[in-house]
């Protein structure tokens, strides 16, 4: 037997079954990038549905301690009025937002605790604030309640040499509509159809819409950066990470805008249509607090108040307008934006929904109850 030649075989045999050819690794290879492809979407997709669920049942605990706080004032949580002169003593007390006096009922009354509310918490004009000595460090302090996970923006930011830690849901003024016969609803210094203004005391009772059909607060994307500009026609990437300044025409002591001192409703979309021909931005180190959530501490509109005059994810930005403005929920997740109700239950309010729907549902007492 020829065992030389039965030795070659057996070699080639053996080299046959040691590895895998060019093309086989290739084709396993292009498999597994396929498998990857398809899987890791749906792993993202599953960590942005819990994160939208964090942020849903942050703003349930934010619903349930301002129904938790009215059961117990008999009122829900005011605003306070716009902070002191410069010149005023701190002990003159205001600026505090509803959300400082929401402490308590979140879990955080030992912060709450190293407060007084007699005292101011802010002072300055609303073009610039600035913080009591006494709390400034406090308000630093980041309340992860008040934080939306899939919203990446720097948490703690600095405005006027101080430093503020942010916030991602603001409590609802009502719908900023006005009836042309002098009622204007986004004035918040006056009564308006929401649960909140100026030292107010709304109560539960007040809400004849029904509370599973009157929103009461959302969740909106926080600022980023300083005031900067951009040029007309071309604003910043959407979700908008800036407030835009409308402020221009408008009369800053009763918020009456360009065009008479009866507005409409139509008036104001008329003027808000506009938006892309204004250059002024608002970030989050506004010396004059006016971007969106820099501070869950200040009661400015910008970092602790909305509306519902403007539909989940609207094109149109949040529109400033001195120390108030026009709004609507924003978020980073997918087809809408969270809302809170007057019963704290939440729901994700599609960016489809119809705009005088979603006004209506803002007002507490519209007579429409804002079914949906």
């Amino acid at each position: 037997m020829d065992t030389s030649i039965h030795g070659r075989r057996l070699g080639r045999a053996v080299r046959a079954v040691d590895g895998f050819t060019l093309v086989e690794v290739l084709v396993v290879i292009a498999i597994v990038a396929t498998l990857v492809g398809l899987l890791l979407p749906a792993a993202q997709g599953a960590r942005e549905t819990a994160r939208q669920m964090n942020c849903a049942g942050n703003l349930r605990q934010l619903g349930l301690a301002i129904l938790i706080y009215e059961s117990a004032k008999r009122h829900f949580p005011p605003t306070d009025a716009r902070p002191p002169a410069a010149s005023s003593p701190w002990s003159a007390g205001g600026g505090w937002s509803l959300h400082a006096r929401l402490l308590p009922y979140v879990e955080e009354a030992s912060l709450a605790d190293r407060f007084d509310f007699r005292q101011a918490a802010f002072r300055g004009t609303f073009a610039s604030q600035e913080p009591n000595p006494a709390f400034a460090p406090l308000f630093a302090t980041p309340i992860t309640m008040f934080l939306c996970p899939s919203d990446s923006a720097t948490i703690v930011n600095w405005s006027g040499g101080h430093p503020y830690a942010g916030n991602n849901y603001m409590v609802s003024i009502g719908s900023a509509t006005a009836n042309g016969q002098g009622r204007m609803y986004w004035n918040f210094s006056r009564q308006t159809d929401g649960i909140v203004y100026e030292n107010s005391k709304v109560k539960l009772a007040s809400i004849t819409d029904g509370t599973s059909r009157t929103a009461i607060g959302s969740e909106s994307v926080r600022s980023v950066g300083e005031d900067t500009t951009f040029p007309a026609g071309s604003p910043p990437p959407f979700p908008y990470q800036y407030t835009l300044n409308g402020s221009t025409g408008w009369n800053s002591g009763t918020l009456v805008p360009p065009g008479g001192p009866t507005p409409t409703t139509a008036t104001i979309d008329s003027i808000l249509t506009g938006w892309t021909s204004l250059t002024s931005w608002r970030g989050a180190a506004s010396p004059a607090m006016r971007g969106r959530g820099l501070a869950w501490a200040a009661t400015t509109f910008g970092n602790s108040l909305t509306n519902g005059f403007l539909p989940p994810n609207s094109a149109i930005p949040d529109y400033v307008v001195h120390w108030s403005g026009f709004a609507g929920p924003k978020s980073r997740h997918h087809g809408g934006a969270n809302v809170v109700f007057a019963d704290a239950h939440v729901a994700l309010l599609s960016d489809a929904t119809d705009p005088t729907l979603h006004r209506a549902l803002h007002s507490i007492n519209d007579g429409e109850g804002g079914s949906w």
